[in-house]
């Protein structure tokens, strides 16, 4: 295979394409790639997204190159293995998202006037309605429907938020909602006291819920928030540790105190450039 030249001279689509088909071939192929599944595949395909997303926010282009390949390979093996059962190959894969792109772009390939990306965006969200109607055969059903469960808790929250709020559930300004955590963290407090971990466990879901619903009347997206404060506190964190050993300690050696003024210190110090 490596040495026949209509492979070196394919298309890189297509000998990626063909290296799949070869590591899932049951005559040679390799041990683990053929004992994959959709299921087994699914976490890889969730992490490789998340590195793409690293290198993005790294500003690391030789590094985000390198992730897009490993999230297309991860297309490319499901797409492989959908063609093995005969239910789709990696062309009906392509074939379909053109087909959703030009559906529901009819502000650039049909006749629909969309000037503002406001109203880019309403219309996008009614072609989408209106297919999720389709695909449950009538009008009825949940507006909520068809929102992966299997989405970060953050994403999914501030998903089911914007669907409801596409009915008017939803609360008219970002002020009130900051009452609304307010009281959603009184409730948890009550409940401290009880130690019942369900009970706290569900209040404090309570308070993560109105936060992402403030984040998303901000226009802000909790998920990358929180991925800056993430950040943020590992890089404060790692300076306390630094500072430390150039006094011959460790964290475990040092007290609460002689950390948290290190971290007071940290927090005066510009962020390092991202890495490229």
């Amino acid at each position: 295979m490596l040495d026949d030249p209509a492979f070196k001279n394919a298309r890189p689509i297509d000998r990626l394409l063909a290296v799949m088909a070869r590591l899932r071939d049951a005559n040679g192929g390799c041990p683990w790639d053929l004992a994959q599944d959709f299921k087994t595949i699914a976490p890889y395909t969730i992490e490789e997204a998340y590195e793409v997303a690293d290198a993005i926010e790294r500003e690391d282009m030789a590094g985000l190159k390198d992730e897009l390949g490993d999230l297309l390979l991860q297309v490319v093996f499901h797409s492989r293995m959908g063609e093995e059962i005969g239910a789709f190959d990696f062309d009906a894969v392509a074939d379909t998202i053109v087909d959703k792109m030009l559906r529901r772009h009819p502000h650039v390939f049909g006749n629909v006037n969309a000037p503002t990306q406001a109203a880019v965006n309403d219309n996008w969200e009614s072609i989408k309605a209106a297919e999720r109607a389709a695909k449950r055969g009538s009008e009825t059903g949940s507006v909520l429907d068809g929102i992966a469960t299997a989405l970060p808790a953050l994403s999914r929250a501030e998903k089911l938020q914007r669907r409801a709020s596409r009915v008017g559930f939803d609360w008219g300004a970002p002020e009130p909602i900051l009452d609304k955590i307010a009281e959603e963290i009184g409730e948890l407090g009550a409940e401290l006291p009880t130690a019942d971990k369900d009970k706290i466990a569900d209040e404090l879901g309570d308070v993560l819920f109105a936060v992402v619903n403030l984040a998303r009347h901000l226009e802000i997206d909790p998920e990358v928030a929180l991925r800056g404060t993430n950040a943020k506190f590992e890089r404060r964190f790692k300076y306390i540790e630094r500072m430390l050993l150039a006094k011959g300690k460790s964290p475990e050696e040092s007290t609460l105190e002689e950390m948290d003024a290190l971290w007071n210190e940290a927090k005066t110090l510009a962020p390092r450039p991202p890495r490229s």
